[in-house]
């Protein structure tokens, strides 16, 4: 058998969510018995939430399970020396059929500090927002945290917010610390660190299916939150045809939008990195390591860091998202091998 790595596809993770909608339903998915989807896990390392591969010779092998066999051939040798058989990012689609709660992640250093691997950075891109939808992202003037306590203690957290009012296209990056909520009517590619770990603050009073209040963070968020203010959350950018535009970059992913009507080609060669292609809209073919995957909106393709080149076929016109990360812009207090720790770990322990 043929054990050369390709570029790999996933089955799909549904979750259903108290706000959760159906447009992914019409996108081609099917989450029954589910009532509604209102997060596809697309692509994930997160522990009991893996993704399985669907196709070639590695089909229903999880991706740490892959990461074991092919290491950083798969991710890149830096990616791999700090995250071994951790995925570091996870991709989803999320439809909001109602308000989600609004919350605020921790950065690494709070998280690792509270016993968790990862902060969560993340950031959305907008398919379809219904008309009057909105987004709250950040303070609308820099508070105290005191303000923000009294404001939360009485119900008038809201008050204080930054609200903006999204179209299809736009682009908002969440760094860790910045209060944010998805608004009614919306569907977002999201693409963030792979961190399952939300602050909920508040939730409108909203009960779920068994009538109870949803459970809020409120002490454990203080730490976590920037209080500063949001003028412009927009991540700005020049559309163009047949050409990479980048969206998003930071030292966790750099994220560039690429609209196809005609083939491109890709040179990797010089990236120590894998590099995921999130379809957002249309069909395309991703050709790389001798192997052709379509994609169809919704879908994503793990093109491994060995492949050099990487061509681009869309079917008409269609909308990808690049995806990779830049081991360059880490800092030095973000290199401790996370499987050092363990084996450190082990030795104390005996």
């Amino acid at each position: 058998m043929d054990s050369t790595l390709y570029p790999l596809k996933f089955l799909p993770l549904y979750k259903n969510k108290v706000w959760g909608g159906n447009r992914i339903a019409s996108m081609g998915f099917d989450y029954r018995p589910l009532p509604n989807c209102g997060e596809m896990w697309i692509l994930s390392g997160v522990e009991g939430n893996e993704s399985v591969i669907s196709n070639g010779f590695l089909a229903d092998n999880t991706l740490s399970e892959a990461l074991e066999v092919y290491m950083s051939e798969l991710v890149g040798d830096r990616i791999y020396e700090r995250f071994g058989n951790e995925f570091p990012l996870l991709f989803k689609l999320i439809d909001a059929n109602d308000r989600l709660s609004i919350q605020v992640h921790p950065d690494d250093t709070l998280a690792r500090s509270r016993g968790m691997e990862n902060g969560k950075s993340e950031m959305w891109y907008v398919l379809e927002a219904s008309q009057g939808s909105a987004i709250i992202n950040g303070f609308e003037r820099k508070v105290t945290q005191e303000e923000y306590e009294r404001s939360v203690a009485n119900g008038t957290v809201e008050s204080l917010l930054h609200v903006e009012h999204p179209e299809e296209g736009d682009v908002y990056y969440i760094p860790a610390g910045r209060v944010h909520a998805l608004g009614k009517g919306l569907l977002v590619a999201e693409i963030q660190q792979s961190s399952d770990c939300t602050y909920r603050i508040y939730d409108y009073n909203r009960r779920d299916a068994d009538g109870k209040q949803r459970e809020l963070h409120t002490a454990e968020a203080l730490d976590a939150i920037d209080y500063e203010a949001v003028t412009d959350g927009r991540s700005h950018y020049e559309y163009q045809e047949n050409r990479t535009v980048e969206l998003v970059d930071s030292p966790y992913f750099i994220t560039s939008l690429i609209a196809l009507n005609e083939p491109i080609r890709k040179d990797f060669s010089e990236l120590d990195s894998f590099v995921v292609y999130f379809c957002v809209e249309g069909l395309c073919a991703v050709k790389a390591l001798d192997t052709i995957c379509p994609l169809h909106a919704g879908e994503c393709v793990l093109v491994p860091a060995v492949a050099d080149t990487v061509e681009l076929h869309p079917q008409g016109e269609a909308k990808l998202l690049e995806v990779y990360i830049d081991p360059t812009q880490w800092k030095d207090e973000e290199l401790t091998h996370r499987y050092d720790r363990d084996w450190l770990a082990r030795i104390i322990a005996g």
